[in-house]
């Protein structure tokens, strides 16, 4: 399936301002002692500068100096600093901007004195600030600005009254606000609409999908706040269907693209963004006829294009870079702004470039090169074609030219294309994700002529630079394909390469986890603790050190520098050193927290993973990408890789047939059937590949699954074909039990197995100190009836024409059974252990509870909710509960989830497909079966980045027939203390797989432990 063609709306955000780079600027000196710009206390890595503020306020006496506070954390000044000589008699404070003061409190400040300290309140009500005045030699010194930052205030104006920089440690920014909208405000770097647009179209075209959707839902969501709400509404929505779409998300994208086209505009500039993304749209799903009938149909004309001479270089665009979103986008502003001519101009080319890649796709390589011949003719006549952004036009061009030369054994004038197309990227975004695009094109295309050693030097710079800007990236599975059947290809006659194909296969990320992460990487950046402060910075020097980057590359493309220049590319090393020595500092100190472990995408190397498996233990991976299928295993002792002989769609036929031989729900009744022991074999025996007969010789094995495997517990799999002949020769005798699997060699009945969502993961749970909560277990559960107030203000139908995205009502009309709760509660005993159930099982009790962190063990028994109730909608995987009086929805969110704070070894998530497909009938018939990637995705992750090292979760509804769940439930917390969670679900497992009414994987299977275990179940009973 096609995948990001076209690099959407060919507009890219060309600068970026932030408060370090503002801070670092020059200033001349004018005090011996304190600079006019200097660090706030010790070591290279300072998180906040102040600087002296140059204004007509100073000049016209109101202050006789003045500093701002700059922090890497925000993108503007989060406080000043006055310092004033006031007239006799005068009340100095009155010269500052008023603010409404509580009484003050006097603490002495070291090296500065008496200090009068103050908590105010300006415009913003909710958004405290702080005050501290100290009169001191005939002046008044002043720090006020925002009370989080009230450590980085103090520094500096102790560091101005004694007239040097004083050493000191500026903690990490928290808020005083009360709620999130708050703290938004409070931290500086929150962006008005114009800018989180342009924001949203820089993540879009850095190839940054799932970010750059959730910039635009958030336009969305806020759009309501502006002056005018429909002001570039529908650009929103079309920006958000796009994203949608690039990620997979076929439906959601075709529900959002028909929202557009009932949103009205006569402007001829959005109705050309419009046409061209819903192409793009169409393109990503292969239908093309209709991408071209999109392309056909008229826009309004909007006159001559003017053609002005000049080039818009970047320094220019970063200059001007908040002049507005299209400008933003596009590159150029108030210095040289585009014309609506210009900006319908360059979408018109696209539009035919689009064109061009579907004639291509059909084979029509004479109208393809004509299409793409006219587009570089028309974008070379706008502005001499030097705008920055047209460079992604022109280098899509020479690539899919390059393809029809290569298409017609014109093999030198496609690599010709193919490098010229990488040149141009690299100059203009260097280590940007279109520059790795490129490189992987030219890479399979050296892999296609036999120019092995070549291709995969290619490779492996691609893979270096993603790990470089950060880990795993989505929307390049397409581009790596080659790349994988290139290494399994010559792993067996060159092993080493097994530490190639682990690097290169954590690069890629599920469309689904994408997404997640985006969502909670949004939830970190706006949090108020340290974990959210220390990423805020560690995103803002991100930043900086790509436009630094740019900066050199720039730079160093100039053939004869000038002594001024090579100053400048000298300082410019300089101070790139400096900022990646401090983002690795900042990352360091982010690693200790799991809110941002669990959505860094940092990559494990071979080593490092062989190291954290112990004898006996095994890591297993499963990656789908461009539709086919490959394995990994690595133990302390050995590595391999091999391409899996079957394809992503057999694999999800296959799935999908075992599926339905466990468990389906038919008109809301669960039905079993005798279990596909054929499938099961055949499906082991494709999966495992050449290291079939190795793993049942593991002791215990970490699998981490992908695709359709996201669905099924790998402990069904059948390692032996006795076994199954056996069987298939009793289900044959009519007095045989075609559901008695006795004898059946599963998977799990001789090993133990985990389930990774990622190496890291696995690492990281591993390394991770054991819990130090208090209690052993807390059981939640059973959730009350819907309240009738509840009923009528939440379950009323949305207007005619609107899609429903509501769970429907029955949803919470039969809840699970707390009997497993209370089971566990006698076995480990009351004192130990405590149960909510009914009205106080709330998702507002459970984000209120300031105690859930004193518990080993939470155990969850409720409906886990994991797709949507119709495919059009978002997908928000949450877990049901009671409702509250007050801030309640029924449903604890993954997003609420991971704002928990827990510390604890185990979650138990004995909830209804937690981590198995939806088994909602509309998203059945619908043909949505993700629920699998969902769960693990949302849920689980949710779960680890909150604070526990481990996830217990269900495939199927735990069943109550023969007491099957019940023994699970028991046998895990009857197991002496010390036994490892994986060995005493294994036990339990065992013992219902050798009773003839048990022995079916329905009652036995379904549970699935994400996480480490070889943890402890108890330490002490």
């Amino acid at each position: 399936m096609l995948r990001r063609l076209i690099s959407g709306a060919t507009l890219i955000a060309a600068g970026f301002s932030s408060a370090a780079a503002m801070a670092a600027a020059p200033v001349p000196v004018i005090r011996p002692s304190i600079a006019d710009s200097f660090r706030l206390g010790s070591g290279g890595s300072s998180l906040c500068r102040v600087q002296s503020l140059a204004t007509s306020k100073v000049a016209q006496g109101m202050f006789d100096r003045s500093y701002a506070i700059a922090c890497r954390d925000a993108a503007t000044p989060v406080g000043e600093i006055h310092v004033i000589r006031p007239k006799s008699g005068e009340d100095a404070l009155a010269r500052l901007p008023a603010v409404t003061c509580e009484a003050p409190t006097t603490q002495t400040l070291p090296d500065a004195g008496e200090a009068q300290i103050a908590t105010c309140q300006g415009a913003q009500a909710d958004v405290p600030l702080r005050r501290t005045v100290i009169r001191r030699r005939g002046y008044v010194y002043v720090a006020q600005g925002l009370a989080g930052y009230d450590s980085a205030l103090t520094l500096a104006l102790r560091s101005v009254v004694a007239d040097r920089s004083l050493p000191g440690e500026v903690s990490v920014a928290v808020t005083e606000a009360g709620d999130a909208a708050a703290f938004a405000r409070v931290q500086a770097g929150s962006l008005d609409l114009d800018q989180a647009l342009a924001e949203g179209y820089r993540r879009n075209n850095g190839g940054n999908y799932a970010e750059a959707a959730e910039f635009f839902d958030t336009l969305l969501q806020r759009r309501f706040s502006s002056s005018d709400p429909n002001r570039r509404y529908g650009e929103y929505v079309v920006n958000r269907a796009l994203q949608k779409s690039n990620l997979g998300e076929f439906a959601e994208a075709d529900a959002l693209f028909a929202e557009a086209r009932r949103i009205p505009t006569a402007d001829p500039v959005e109705l050309r963004l419009r046409r061209n993304l819903e192409a793009i749209n169409h393109l990503n799903q292969g239908r093309l006829p209709a991408a071209l009938a999109v392309l056909a149909s008229p826009v309004a004309p909007i006159g001559g294009i003017e053609v002005t001479p000049g080039q818009i270089d970047r320094a220019t665009a970063a200059a001007i870079n908040s002049e507005g979103p299209f400008a933003s986008e596009l590159g150029v502003g108030a210095v040289a702004t585009l014309t609506p001519e210009e900006k319908a101009a360059i979408l018109d080319a696209q539009a035919i470039s689009i064109r061009g890649s579907i004639y291509r796709l059909q084979g029509k390589n004479a109208q393809a090169r004509a299409a793409m011949d006219e587009m570089l003719g028309k974008i070379a006549r706008i502005r001499s074609g030097n705008i920055s952004s047209l460079t992604r036009l022109r280098a899509q061009a020479l690539s899919e030219i390059a393809q029809i030369d290569e298409s017609e054994k014109n093999i030198p004038r496609a690599e010709a294309g193919l490098r010229q197309s990488l040149g141009i990227l690299d100059a203009e975004y260097p280590g940007s994700a279109a520059v790795n695009a490129a490189r992987a094109r030219l890479g399979a295309f050296l892999s296609r002529t036999d120019r092995v050693p070549e291709a995969l030097t290619l490779y492996r710079q691609v893979v270096d630079t993603m790990i470089a800007n950060g880990g795993a990236t989505a929307g390049f599975e397409g581009l790596l394909a080659p790349y994988f059947t290139l290494l399994t290809q010559q792993i067996p006659n060159n092993p080493a390469l097994a530490a190639d194909f682990f690097g290169a296969a954590q690069t890629l990320q599920r469309p689904g986890l994408a997404e997640t992460q985006a969502i909670l990487t949004r939830e970190l950046s706006g949090g108020d603790d340290a974990a959210s402060a220390l990423f805020r910075q560690s995103v803002t020097l991100g930043r900086e050190i790509e436009r630094q980057r740019i900066t050199l590359s720039r730079l160093a493309a100039i053939e004869t520098p000038t002594p001024e220049q090579q100053t400048q590319i000298t300082q410019g090393r300089e101070r790139l050193a400096q900022l990646q020595a401090d983002q690795v500092g900042i990352q360091s100190r982010l690693g200790a927290f799991p809110r941002y472990r669990v959505v860094s995408g940092r990559i494990s190397s071979l080593p490092e993973l062989q190291q954290t498996l112990k004898p006996g233990e095994a890591y297993w991976k499963l990656l789908v990408v461009g539709g086919r299928i490959f394995g990994f295993f690595a133990s302390q002792s050995e590595t391999t890789a091999w391409a899996v002989p079957m394809d992503a769609p057999a694999l999800e036929k296959t799935v999908d047939a075992i599926r339905e031989s466990i468990a389906t729900t038919v008109n809301g009744q669960l039905e079993t059937h005798p279990f596909d022991v054929v499938k099961a074999r055949a499906l082991y025996v494709a999966l495992a590949g050449p290291q079939a007969a190795a793993f049942p010789r593991v002791k215990h094995l970490i699998f981490e699954p992908d695709g359709a495997m996201l669905r099924l517990p790998a402990n069904l799999l059948v390692t032996e074909q006795a076994g199954v002949d056996a069987y298939l020769k009793r289900a044959d005798d009519p007095k045989g039990d075609p559901f008695d699997f006795r004898g059946v060699a599963w998977l799990g009945k001789t090993i133990e197995i985990s389930t990774s969502v990622s190496p890291r993961a696995f690492e990281d749970v591993r390394r991770t100190p054991p819990s130090a909560a208090k209690k052993q277990y807390l059981g939640l559960g059973h959730n009350a009836p819907v309240p009738a107030m509840v009923q009528l203000t939440s379950f009323t139908p949305p207007p005619a024409g609107q899609l429903d995205c509501n769970w429907p009502l029955a949803a919470w009309s039969n809840p699970i059974s707390a009997k497993e709760l209370y089971l566990a509660q006698k076995v480990i005993g009351k004192d130990e252990a405590e149960v909510i159930t009914g009205e106080a099982f709330s998702d507002a009790a459970i984000r209120d509870d300031k105690a859930i962190n004193q518990f080993r063990i939470l155990h969850f028994a409720t409906h886990g909710l994991v797709a949507a109730p119709h495919p059009s909608c978002l997908a928000r995987p949450a877990l049901l509960t009671s409702f509250a009086p007050k801030n309640s929805d029924g449903l604890l969110s993954f997003v609420e989830i991971y704002d928990l704070k827990l510390d604890a070894d185990l979650v138990i998530l004995s909830a209804c497909d937690t981590a198995g497909s939806a088994s909602v009938d509309a998203t059945r018939e619908a043909g949505v079966t993700s629920g699998g990637g969902r769960a693990l995705d949302g849920l689980v992750r949710a779960f680890v980045g909150a604070g526990s090292r481990s996830v217990l979760a269900t495939h199927w509804p735990a069943p109550d027939d023969y007491r099957a769940t019940e023994r699970l439930i028991s046998g895990l917390f009857e197991a002496p203390p010390g036994t490892p969670i994986s060995e005493a679900l294994r036990e339990g497992q065992v013992k219902l797989m050798n009773e003839a009414d048990t022995s079916h994987p329905y009652y036995w299977s379904a549970f699935a432990l994400i996480g480490d275990g070889a943890q402890p179940v108890l330490r002490t009973r």
